[in-house]
This record gives structure tokens, sequence and C-alpha cells, in this order.
């Protein structure tokens, strides 16, 4: 309850300060802060008199204001986006250009009332959309954070949901925003087949020539499956640190981590030395660690004229062998087409089928002894292989110094980023992203992920489904599993009633073991059985006495 309480707080400063921003920039013409708003209300006057803008661009600039956090050191683009209005390069004019289309939209499941973001659209297209930073981020001291949400609302076949963030430069312009365009950061899922990744790639300028290369994370070890399938909303977070080390999560989880100098491909630090690549090998050097023993002689009574397989003298044709029967025989059921033109297609003759009587016979047609192997076959002579006293390894080029070795110990200092972008080509519609920050503090991009996905959530826990309806679907997924939910609880039934239900008894014993009260018993009978029983008892005393006696 506190925690919803701190959120719903959170929420209402957020609005509270939205609110305080767009009324300072309706009175006043400039603002002294990091993050710059934009008036929306005087843009949209501006569209409807300038046509050149389109009306989906001037909804999204409308539709994306968010609440966002106005604190130090906080590096957000939640007020101006901008459609890419290029083509790609090397590419086909028919599929050049960037053509797809965004919505701001809400979820289709697990909405959150009031909560749009935005969605690519179209199917086989290339979509580009990108956003200046409010305030340019420098790689120095501090981490860098990069988190957003994505969607995959109808799962994914073949596309990628990664952001890119834009390398700062002078002739930036988000209108020609297109795949060379330069960037820093590359980070977020990709699928196409089975191949789900999660990338993280970054572009380190080589300082002897200038030069950027791309340096991609190793794959994380984790099962990436179920956040492309699953239709839930999920958050990518990636954190560089001063220390030069990385990590990657998804919905808060570390599913990767390494170090920028050690855990990228290639490496972000040439080695040393090298291989000469004029070294080459002489023509006398022996690689060769076994050879033939040139002194071994072929033994005289080596055939190696005999064959391998010889047939087996002691066979015998089994009995009921049909000689005279073929092992095929024509389909007497078989008619010709009616269609068949003897002069075109030949002469028509029936199909061959097996022969009904070999069925039943231990074969057919011209018995033949099998073949079995020759006890005498040796194969062709080859001298044993013996050491090569020459031997000397598997040559390799000699070593020399590296003409183009660096070493860059703290490849975190990386090109300033100041735009963020998605250039994206998909086979699946309706991706949805929402909630983008860049900061330094993980408290801040923590707080953001609860008021968005943290929202989101909780929406999605409190519909799914209980637990016989998920039973259910994932048995009409999988029907075998309706004989597992069946043996899971006929197990216990059956062992209550096995050790629970009382046992059948068996006649003999009720019959020991009840009371005969069937019969009444007189006076006279009683008055009897204690008689017998006094007597029985002065037979004791006296037999006890005798016994005194005589010892």
């Amino acid at each position: 309850i506190t925690r919803m309480h701190f959120q719903w707080d959170w929420l209402c400063l957020g609005a509270l300060i939205i609110s305080s921003v767009t009324a300072e920039i309706e009175n006043e013409e400039t603002l002294d802060a990091d993050v710059e708003v934009e008036d929306f209300d005087k843009q949209s006057q501006e569209a409807d008199v300038d046509r050149e803008k389109s009306s989906l661009e001037v909804r999204l600039q409308k539709s994306l204001v968010k609440a966002c956090l106005i604190i130090r050191h906080v590096y957000t683009f939640c007020f101006r986006w901008v459609l890419s209005k290029t083509k790609k390069e090397d590419t086909d004019d028919n599929i050049a250009k960037y053509d797809g289309r965004w919505e701001v939209e809400e979820l289709k499941e697990n909405t959150v009332p009031g909560d749009r973001g935005l969605v690519l659209k179209s199917v086989a297209k290339h979509h580009a959309i990108s956003a200046m930073l409010t305030k340019a981020f420098i790689f120095d001291n501090k981490p860098l954070i990069v988190q957003y949400e994505v969607n995959f609302q109808e799962g994914i076949d073949c596309g990628g949901a990664y952001i890119k963030l834009l390398s700062s430069s002078d002739d930036l312009n988000l209108e020609y925003f297109f795949d060379k365009t330069p960037y820093t950061i590359m980070f977020g899922p990709d699928k196409c087949g089975e191949d789900y990744k999660l990338h993280f790639i970054f572009r380190h300028k080589n300082p002897k020539t200038g030069e950027y290369d791309e340096k991609h994370a190793k794959r994380p070890d984790v099962d990436l499956k179920k956040f492309y399938l699953d239709k839930k909303t999920h958050l990518y977070t990636l954190v560089l640190k001063p220390d030069d080390t990385f990590e990657m999560l998804i919905d808060q989880s570390v599913v990767s981590k390494g170090s920028l100098l050690e855990d990228m491909v290639p490496p972000v630090n040439p080695p040393k030395d090298i291989e000469d690549p004029s070294d080459k090998k002489p023509d006398d050097w022996d690689e060769r660690p076994k050879i033939p023993d040139p002194n071994a002689v072929k033994p005289d009574d080596w055939d190696e004229d005999e064959p391998s397989k010889i047939e087996d003298s002691d066979a015998v044709k089994p009995e009921g062998w049909l000689d005279d029967e073929p092992q095929y025989v024509p389909d007497p059921d078989a008619k010709k087409p009616k269609d068949w033109d003897e002069e075109m297609d030949g002469e028509w003759e029936a199909p061959q089928i097996p022969n009904p009587k070999c069925e039943t016979a231990p074969g057919c047609g011209h018995w033949v002894r099998p073949m079995k192997n020759n006890p005498n076959y040796k194969g062709k002579w080859k001298a044993p292989m013996i050491d090569n006293p020459n031997y000397q390894g598997i040559w390799s080029p000699r070593k020399i110094p590296n003409p183009d070795y660096f070493e860059d110990l703290h490849p975190f200092e990386m090109t300033t980023v100041s735009a963020v972008g998605l250039e994206l080509w998909s086979m699946t519609s309706d991706i949805y992203f929402d909630n983008f920050i860049i900061c330094s503090e993980k408290e801040v991009a923590d707080r953001w992920a609860a008021d968005g996905w943290g929202l989101k959530k909780l929406v999605a826990s409190a519909n799914e489904p209980g637990m016989f309806s998920q039973l259910v679907t994932a048995a009409e997924d999988h029907p075998w599993l309706w004989v597992l939910y069946i043996l899971t609880l006929a197990l216990p039934v059956g062992l209550g009633v096995l050790f629970c239900w009382p046992a059948k008894k068996i006649d003999e014993d009720i019959d020991f073991k009840k009371p005969d009260i069937s019969k009444p018993i007189t006076k006279g009978e009683l008055k009897q059985e204690r008689e017998e029983l006094e007597d029985d008892e002065i037979e004791l005393e006296e037999k006890e006495n005798e016994d005194t006696a005589e010892d």
C-alpha cells in the first residue's frame, strides 16, 4: 500500500511539474533549465498554417507529451519526434523509402487508461523516427543508463525493436536519419527465425586512424524466447559504467554483464604482436609426426588379390523356395486408361506389384548363396607407421610488433550522444514502445520504471486468468497434458481408497470373536458349570499334595 501511495504521489508531482512548466512557457520567451519544453498548442496552430508538416507528425508531437522527470542529470526526449524523409542507400527504390507508418496508441491488452505509446504499424516497410535529447550525454565520470519498454503485441516473426543513440555532430539532421547515420550505441531486442538476440553494440573510434569499428557484446546465456512471444510489456535496460563494465537487464533482472575491454567482439584493443605476413614456410619443413616405416617389407604370404567377401559354401536353399515364381507380377486389377494412345504412348503395360505367392514363401526367383566375410582377406599391404625422426612441429609464421597496435584503457569514453532513433524493418506490426529514459542515476531509472512498466505489470497481473483457466488453456495447446492431469488427480484418490477404506473381515474371525448370545443359560447349567470348576480345583490340589509327599 505504501508503494502505491508513493507512485500516485509521484504521478501527481509529475502532473504539477508539467502544468507549471507549460504555464511558464506561455508567459516567457526563453527558459533557462536543463529540459526544453515545446508549446504544443502553438505547434498545432502553426501546423494548420504550414501544410508541409504531415498530420501524423503533428499528432505525434501532441500525443507524446509525458510526465518527464525534471531532475538534474536526467536526459530524456519526450517532446519532439521527427519522422525521417530520406531513403536507404543501396536498396531498390520500391522499398528504399522510410514510409513505414507510426501511430500513438494504447496497448491492445492490459491497457492502462490514458497511457499511450509509440507503435510501429506497417509490415515489410522501413521505419525511421528520432528525437533530440534535451541535453547531450557526455561520457565522463557518470554512468549511462538507457531504458525503455517494448511489447510485441502480435508476437514477432522477423524484426527488431532496438534503439540507436545517435552521435553528436554539427550536420545531424533528424529528417535525414537513416541506416548510415552515425551512432554511438545500439541496444535492444532483435529476432528472425529462431534466432533471438539482445543487441549491445558500440562504435569505437580508433585513436590512430580515427575510423570507427563496431564492437558487439557476447550473446546472453539465458533463453530469450519468452520475451518475444508472450505479448507482454518488457523493460529493457542497458547500464554502462565509468569502470568500463556493462550490464543488460530485462524486467530489472540481469541477463548479461561483462567488461568493455574483455567481453566485446572483436576486442577493443588489437594484439601487440601479429604474424609476419611476409614469413613463408621453408620447403623442407617436415610437419609429419608419423611416417611409413621405410624398412618394413610385405610378407610373402600377403595376398592382396583376395576379395573381402566370398559366397557362403555352407548355405542351403530354404525349403519351399519358389524358383519359378518372379518377385513382381503385373497388377491384375489395373486397367488401361481410356485416353491411352498406343501410337503416342506406346504399348500399355500393367504396373508391377509384389507377387502375392511370395508372401508366404521364404523367397522367389533364382536363389543365390549369401556372401560372408573372407577369412583370408588382408587388403592392400601398407607399411606400419613409426615416429618421424625429422618431425619439426606445425609451422607458424614468426611474430612481429603490430604496426596498428593501440591501447585504449577506457573505452567507456565514447562519442557524445545527442539524439535517439528507431530505424527498423519488421515483418510483424504493432510493436509498442514506451517510457524511454536516459539518465545516470539508478534510483531515477527505477522510479521511472515503477511509474510506467511497474503499473503495466500490475494491470497485466490483475488480468491474468486463474489457475484452472491456465491449465485448460495449456491442455488445449498440448492435449497430452490431459493424461497428466487425470493421473495427477487419480493417484491421491486411489491411495486414499487403498489405505483408508476399512478392510473386509473374514467369516472365521467373526465367528471366533463374537460371543455366543443366541442361546440363553439356565440356572441348572450355571450350577453344573460351577460344580465342574470346583471338582477341577480339588483334583489340582490333590495332585500338588502328592507331588509334595514324594519330594
